[in-house]
């Protein structure tokens, strides 16, 4: 055996040190759990938002309706006879009570004279009767007999009277002749059409309101009436039915316009746009609005970094802009990304840039 010298039994002093550690190390780490790494942070799903306040909507109820007459008629003939002569025209305008054509006597005015006379006799026999009564010489059920054909006497001439005051019809109301439906010499018989008049100064425009929409409205209130040529003319809320429709359970409405140049309008169809008490609504985007789970009309907002979602009334909408109530005075609405989230889950907030 080789002689060990110092050196040489340092080095191998030194390599067994060295295989022992290394023996150590990897036990080691066989027998250790592994040291725990860091979490990376949890991220939540981004929406982008814009901060909305409710302000002052001047609002309206936008409804179809159309004008028509205030008044309207058609005036008949009261009685037969042929049509003598024409007094006014189509399309004039005339004053209550003027007349409007003549029909023929057929034997009226005779029938007035013989009225007249047979009342007169009934006269003289009733007052000879009481004469001859104070001396007992006539009867009480003879008196009260002459007294009887006396009104009988009294109601043929008023009848007779009324039958040449019908020979000549007049206007029930001042307005505007809309058509003559006779012709001179026509033959016309009680209850035939003779004229339609229309009183058309004042103007009144119709139309129906849904049952949800007609606790808002009240007589007097202001209503901006438009026609398909683009005129416009205002008004007031004049009647608003008592009852629904039994069939469309919506109510009939009535607005009241002037017309002072008499304006050929009735019959035209119209809008109508009643103002209504203004109130706080928010201004949005139609896109925004979306159907929940129950199909309720609404938006979804980021309330203390959750979702959340409002139902919503319509009060007005077109294609760029609608106004809205049902949300808080401020809200944050999401303008996109509400598609992913739902009622409840945790969101990053966007906020959209201010233009």
């Amino acid at each position: 055996m080789p002689y060990l010298t110092p050196v040489r039994g340092a080095l191998l002093l030194t390599v067994v040190l060295v295989l022992w550690l290394l023996l150590g190390a990897h036990y080691q780490s066989q027998t250790e759990a592994p040291s725990a790494t860091a979490t990376e942070p949890q991220t939540h799903f981004s929406v982008q938002t814009r901060l909305s306040t409710a302000r002052l909507f001047p609002a309206h109820l936008k409804l179809q309706g159309q004008l028509s007459a205030w008044h309207q008629v058609e005036v008949k003939a009261q009685i037969s006879g042929k049509v003598e002569r024409l007094l006014v025209q189509q399309g004039q305008t005339v004053k209550q009570d003027t007349p409007l054509l003549h029909l023929s006597d057929e034997g009226r005015q005779s029938r007035l004279q013989q009225a007249e006379a047979l009342l007169s006799l009934r006269q003289s026999e009733l007052h000879s009767a009481k004469a001859l009564q104070q001396r007992q010489f006539v009867s009480e059920t003879e008196l009260a007999r002459l007294t009887n054909e006396l009104r009988l006497a009294e109601t043929a001439l008023t009848e007779a009277k009324l039958a040449i005051a019908h020979q000549t019809p007049v206007a029930p109301f001042t307005g505007v002749l809309g058509r003559r439906l006779v012709e001179p010499g026509a033959l016309v018989q009680p209850g035939q059409s003779l004229f339609q008049l229309l009183e058309i100064a004042r103007l009144k425009a119709s139309a129906q309101v849904p049952q949800q929409q007609v606790a808002a409205l009240t007589p007097g209130q202001k209503v901006t009436i438009s026609l398909l040529d683009g005129r416009s003319f205002q008004g007031e809320l004049s009647f608003i039915s008592p009852a629904a429709d039994s069939a469309t359970r919506s109510y009939y409405i009535e607005a009241s316009m002037a017309n002072p140049d008499l304006l050929p309008l009735a019959g035209a169809s119209a809008s109508m746009s009643i103002e209504l008490a203004t109130q706080q609504a928010h201004a949005i985007s139609p896109a925004l609005l979306k159907l929940d789970a129950q199909g309720r009309l609404g938006l979804y907002t980021v309330e203390q970094g959750k979702v959340a979602f409002y139902p919503v009334q319509l009060l007005s909408a077109d294609n760029n802009l609608a106004w809205v109530t049902g949300l808080p005075e401020q809200s944050e609405l999401i303008t996109l990304g509400a598609g992913f989230v739902e009622i409840g889950q945790q969101v990053q907030v966007v906020r959209e840039a201010t233009p």
